[in-house]
């Protein structure tokens, strides 16, 4: 690995952390107008300069988009069959070319390599599921017509068009390529925004995509700010998937539908873990670790609450910090490593506003509670924090990095209370040797997913069921059936026979009408539906 730059933006010699012919095969396939200005992006791994990449304009969006919507009318003729064997090869090539992705994805957003391995894993299981899953999911369907029999109904799903894919950086792999695939595999094209800090990342699975066989134009990729290029995809798409901030996901959504265009927005979240009275001790603990400190925390549905019922508080706690404390950190692209580094500066700098604004309230911190410069620019211990009120900011916003605060609860009743007191509702885990009472208490809380003795990772890995958030967290959901519906425009087609619905001919409206009352009666009566 490069040495640790100071200001590696002034350092005209610093060596590139991937090789700059790589990066321009890459970004061959931006969307970017001759001259486009670049941006320089840094590795947070050590600061080192990552690569240079084109920045695209409002108008290479359009165009972007013009050939994207060109490509589609013959990729959605294709059929299912043909489009599946596009994802299968893809499933095949992520998992043959990891390595190289997994580097990608550790230089571009900091975290460990077991972390980043989830990624790949998640790339692999969604692009199976729907390559096996989507002509069930769209098929057409028949369904009861108003009049038995004589009205044939069948339900059809057509596909958007050009679904405009906004992504964040913390989840380069996933987030940028598994929301395309069921798009893709519904008849649309995409267009791509990913974070302008991982797109390196993006376009790597851009390119498996077009080695899997993708048509040219059916996916394209735009590089650039969300206020300009971000903003350019939300005001053109014929559907809009974006994951992010609340506040950001407030604006896309009022963008979106005052165009009268679709939208699944997967937001923030504050996230509770509750640790019951019976609960497996040593197994929760393990889970917590996982639940708050993957991805060096700057994961949209990571535990930041920690809820422990008071008969294992003090074994809970006394148990997870030495396991916190027995954590390694790293920065190196290998496996061995428990946590790596935040993704740069503007994270590091709100981890440690968060926790120096509790401390100064009155919090204690059990374990952590500092940066390390010595293993990363960017890397802050991981850290429990005790003692947090509502005059901390750490309580109800979002912290996004390696801090959890733990609280001591009487009871289940108590646990949800706590656990629904936010504005967000994404994830939430429970714990206890009793799944039936996990499944009561998990119906009371009120996010988009809930696990039971798992952190996240369950619910997210259970690909062929819906997942998203409630309240703050966002609407609409992804995986399952509803994460590819929404890519579809639903249409009915009813074919009426013999006697329609406007009386017959010669027979006066009041013995129609009686007829239709009598008929209407017995369909009651027989349970029709």
């Amino acid at each position: 690995m490069p040495p640790v730059i100071a200001d590696p933006e002034l350092d005209p010699t610093a060596t590139y952390a991937v090789d700059p012919s790589r990066v321009r095969r890459l970004a061959s396939r931006v969307v970017a107008g001759p001259g486009a200005t670049e941006h320089l992006s840094h590795t947070p791994m050590t600061g080192a300069p990552l690569a240079t990449l084109p920045v695209s304009t409002p108008e290479d969006v359009a165009v972007a988009m013009a050939t994207a919507r060109g490509a589609q009318r013959s990729w959605s003729r294709l059929g299912f069959g043909r489009r599946a064997e596009v994802l299968l090869r893809f499933h095949d090539l992520v998992l043959e070319r990891q390595v190289e992705l997994l580097d990608l994805i550790q230089l571009e957003s900091g975290k460990a390599r077991s972390h980043a391995f989830e990624e790949v894993a998640d790339c692999a299981i969604v692009s199976r599921h729907y390559a096996r899953a989507a002509a069930a999911y769209l098929k057409d369907t028949r369904v009861p017509g108003g009049i038995p029999v004589l009205s044939q109904t069948v339900v059809s799903h057509r596909p958007k068009g050009v679904v405009g894919i906004v992504s964040p950086w913390n989840y380069p792999l996933s987030l940028a390529i598994t929301d395309a695939l069921p798009a893709l595999m519904a008849g649309n094209a995409v267009v791509l925004r990913p974070d302008q800090q991982s797109s390196l990342t993006a376009l790597a699975g851009h390119e498996l995509l077009l080695e899997a066989g993708l048509p040219e134009g059916v996916f394209q990729v735009v590089l650039g700010p969300g206020s300009s290029t971000g903003q350019a995809i939300v005001d053109l798409a014929d559907y809009v998937c974006y994951t992010g901030s609340t506040p950001t996901g407030r604006t896309v959504g009022q963008a979106a539908a005052k165009r009268l265009v679709g939208f699944s927005l997967e937001l923030g979240g504050k996230n509770s873990m509750y640790v019951a009275a019976d609960a497996d001790i040593p197994r929760a603990v393990a889970g917590a670790v996982r639940a708050c400190f993957a991805s060096a925390g700057q994961l949209c549905i990571s535990a930041e609450r920690l809820l422990v019922h008071r008969d294992v508080f003090g074994e809970f706690v006394t148990t997870f910090v030495e396991a916190v404390e027995a954590m390694t950190l790293g920065t190196g692209l290998e496996f061995g490593y428990d946590m790596g580094s935040l993704v740069g500066r503007s994270q590091l700098d709100t981890v440690t506003r968060h926790v120096e604004d509790a401390r100064a309230h009155g919090a204690t911190v059990l374990t952590g509670g500092r940066p390390r410069p010595d293993v990363g620019p960017f890397v802050y211990e991981p850290t429990v924090l005790t003692g947090v009120t509502e005059a901390m900011v750490c309580r109800d916003s979002e912290t996004f990095g390696p801090v959890v605060s733990v609280y001591e609860v009487g009871s289940d009743e108590e646990a949800v209370a706590f656990a629904n007191d936010t504005e967000y509702g994404l994830n939430s885990s429970v714990w206890t040797r009793d799944v039936r009472r996990g499944r009561r208490i998990a119906a009371q809380i009120s996010t988009g997913t809930v696990n039971i003795n798992d952190g996240y990772a369950a619910a997210w890995g259970s690909v062929a069921a819906p997942m998203g958030g409630m309240k703050a967290s966002g609407i609409g959901r992804r995986h399952g059936r509803e994460g590819i519906v929404k890519y579809t425009e639903s249409q009915n087609v009813t074919a009426q026979h013999l006697v329609g619905f406007g009386g017959l001919p010669g027979v006066p409206e009041d013995t129609y009408a009686h007829g239709m009352t009598v008929a209407l009666r017995l369909m009651r009566r027989l349970g029709m539906k």
